[in-house]
């Protein structure tokens, strides 16, 4: 990977229900990456320094579709959602939760399993509740993830 690689490098957020917006601008900005923010029409998102705001369609998967076609190999994508973290990984991107957990092709298969059977069980009528709210600690965590997760990509560039 090249210096010139970083400079591509971005990070690109799956924004309709994203609780750390704050937290990944702060830390791109200190390591002066750009942030592409994607949100439906139904979200009000600013863009501000180093980052743009791309707003799709209201439709379910537009946001995943748009994030799916603009990522490339070595971005960064912030989303909950397991397809689109399976896809992203497919283009060799590293993927983050809103919660901090980076996303692999090890684990991948088992969380797309659940959410089929998650699926299969809310057609059948059965609901369960949403996740949790993120809490402040969870902020934290994502934000230390995220920083360490830049460090070791601007690391290996480096080399």
């Amino acid at each position: 990977m090249s210096m010139e690689r970083s400079q591509e490098r971005k990070i690109v957020v799956d924004g309709d229900a994203c609780p750390v917006k704050a937290e990944i601008i702060a830390v791109a900005r200190s390591f002066g990456i750009p942030v592409i923010m994607v949100s439906s029409y139904d979200h009000v998102l600013r863009g501000e320094e180093g980052v743009s705001i791309v707003q799709v369609d209201r439709g379910a998967d537009s946001a995943d579709l748009y994030i799916a076609n603009h990522i490339t190999a070595g971005d960064i994508v912030v989303t909950q959602d397991y397809g689109l973290a399976a896809l992203a990984l497919g283009k060799r991107c590293r993927v983050l939760s809103n919660r901090g957990q980076e996303y692999d092709d090890l684990g991948m298969d088992f969380m797309l399993e659940s959410r089929h059977a998650r699926a299969v069980e809310r057609r059948r009528g059965h609901y369960s509740k949403g996740p949790k709210a993120i809490t402040a600690e969870e902020k934290i965590y994502f934000q230390h993830k995220l920083t360490k997760l830049l460090m070791i990509l601007q690391e290996n560039v480096q080399l």
